[in-house]
């Protein structure tokens, strides 16, 4: 399965494949990478901010309303910022 692969893309999990990493009917934000494509992988951001490949049949591509979008965009990014802080404080 070929899931669109933009920057401002997102997939469904449908399945997670038995990986601990993977919630069923959640959303995940997209990165392009072509050479996961083409083997028949997938680059997703997980909670952690920090992105992984996975089979891409765990996936289907979604369209957000664009003010869906944005909210998703800068929820990730606070969250992004808050974990950097917090790790420098360590």
């Amino acid at each position: 399965m070929r899931v669109h692969q933009s920057t401002g893309s997102f997939a469904l999990c449908i399945e997670s494949g038995g990986l601990e990493d993977l919630e069923a009917r959640k959303i995940y934000q997209v990165l392009p990478d072509r050479d996961a494509a083409r083997e028949g992988y997938i680059r997703v951001v997980d909670e952690s901010g920090e992105d992984y490949m996975y089979p891409s049949d765990l996936f289907v591509p979604v369209r957000l309303p664009a003010a869906v979008v944005r909210r998703l965009r800068d929820s990730a990014r606070t969250t992004t910022r808050t974990r950097r802080s917090v790790s420098r404080a360590r």
